[in-house]
């Protein structure tokens, strides 16, 4: 059974966050970004390997402001890492597949 990257609104990322024991990485993006598209791919080619450690979530900001407000996105794409509601860590700008990988094995094992 393939992982996905599942796509969620302000509303739903709050409730995910408050009932997910996993590790949650959250992209915030939106459609005109070219990085944000780059990143995209990077994801899902990692997606499997961090299967039942990490939950992968996309959030558009420009459907979603309050999301971005709340956690004050500066520029995208930005990942934040989230474990028990609270960040983690947090990462600004487009990722190689190695860089996202170096990134996520700080934390999770």
């Amino acid at each position: 059974m393939k992982n996905l990257i599942k796509n969620v609104t302000d509303k739903s990322l709050e409730d995910y966050l408050l009932n997910c024991e996993n590790y949650v990485l959250v992209d915030f993006w939106a459609s005109w970004c070219s990085p944000c598209k780059a990143l995209s791919y990077v994801l899902k080619e990692i997606v499997d390997e961090y299967d039942k450690k990490l939950d992968i979530l996309k959030l558009d900001i420009e459907k979603n402001s309050d999301s971005a407000l709340k956690y004050s996105i500066q520029s995208i794409p930005t990942l934040i890492l989230f474990k028990k509601n609270k960040i983690i860590d947090k990462n600004i700008g487009s990722l190689s597949k190695e860089e996202l990988k170096i990134f996520l094995n700080k934390y999770i094992k």
